[in-house]
């Protein structure tokens, strides 16, 4: 798997996959969470990567990471600094349940700690979304609260640095 920088080239890609079923059915409100792709996809800001996940050449999902103390729309609120946000999906159905997730994630967290000033990183998933909470769980994150973001009902989680050393210890 590789990650690279995602572009307009992507957008056709990316709207297909925003409205692909099992994309759109993990919640959310679609007004609140429009990722504004043809503006998006063209700017450069240094708070934020957008990329796309390949295996053997065929784009299979996003992954966005944050700085969310920086993010001009401060979705988390005040943040404090040296934390990164992750937001994931898998956009083809068929790449479910195959371990790319899992693998886009490895790749999100180690990108994400591979600056020494990061602490941790948050990720919100849906509050009904029992399978996320699982899932992030099992990477070594860990509840921290409840909380709307804008009318969305969401769950978060934080890896803490050292909870992640620990893990990569007896990995």
């Amino acid at each position: 798997m590789i990650l690279r920088h995602a572009a307009i080239d992507d957008l056709d890609l990316l709207r297909r996959w925003d409205d692909a079923p099992h994309v759109a059915n993990t919640g959310g409100d679609p007004d609140f969470n429009d990722w504004d792709w043809e503006t998006e996809l063209d700017r450069e800001v240094g708070w934020r990567e957008m990329l796309i996940a390949e295996v053997d050449g065929r784009p299979i999902g996003f992954l966005q990471i944050i700085d969310p103390a920086n993010e001009e729309s401060h979705y988390w609120g005040n943040c404090d600094q040296n934390l990164r946000a992750v937001d994931i999906w898998i956009g083809e159905a068929d790449c479910l349940r195959k371990g790319y997730g899992t693998a886009m994630m490895k790749h999100a967290i180690g990108r994400c700690f591979a600056d020494p000033a990061v602490t941790a990183i948050l990720i919100d998933p849906m509050a009904d979304n029992v399978a996320a909470h699982r899932f992030y769980e099992s990477l070594g994150f860990r509840f921290v609260e409840r909380r709307f973001f804008g009318p969305d009902d969401c769950f978060v989680f934080k890896l803490d640095r050292a909870a992640w050393r620990e893990g990569e210890r007896h990995a």
